[in-house]
């Protein structure tokens, strides 16, 4: 199974993902939790963050978790993920695929956001970021969407809810 999440930055998918993974890999099944950021850095971060290198990005995360799920491992990837294309191929190419949007608005992403990443967009210090000047379109056909537009947010209920959402408690036999 690939649980894609995706989110812009500061959504809090990262954190979400760490969460599931960690509740998820006491079932005893084989996980790997993958975060966007950290693959590009483990792929060496030749790559810039202009569309086209973020579609190469993005089909080298694919390939990787295509290359997992045959192998029998379930993968946590938390991403991005701009191209419903790359999300349409994932949908038909993985044994079992499961989407996840977490919907911010923009206003709270900039509140939360740690790295200075949209405040130096606005400022026009750095170019090539999602959400600022380049456009992000949310997932078509998400398998479960979480709000996390609060303060605050009670990760513990959203993984919790996730779990419950997409029946992996039945599946993995997960107690809640």
């Amino acid at each position: 199974m690939i649980i894609w999440i995706i989110g812009l930055s500061a959504s809090g998918k990262t954190t979400i993902g760490r969460k599931l993974f960690l509740r998820l890999k006491e079932s005893k099944e084989k996980w790997v939790f993958l975060d966007g950021d950290s693959f590009r850095e483990m792929m060496g971060e030749d790559l810039g963050h202009t569309i086209e290198d973020r579609r190469k990005n993005a089909n080298r995360l694919t390939n990787l978790c295509k290359f997992l799920d045959s192998c029998g491992i379930n993968v946590i990837a938390c991403v991005l993920s701009l191209f419903h294309d790359n999300q349409e191929y994932n949908r038909k190419t993985f044994s079992e695929y499961k989407e996840i949007y977490i919907d911010v608005k923009m206003k709270n992403l900039i509140r939360r956001d740690k790295n200075n990443l949209y405040k130096d967009a606005l400022e026009g210090k750095i170019k090539n970021v999602v959400g600022m000047d380049i456009d992000f379109k949310p997932p078509l056909a998400p398998d479960l969407v979480i709000d996390n537009n609060k303060d605050g947010p009670d990760f513990d209920s959203i993984v919790k809810n996730i779990i419950k959402g997409l029946r992996l408690d039945k599946k993995y036999k997960i107690t809640m």
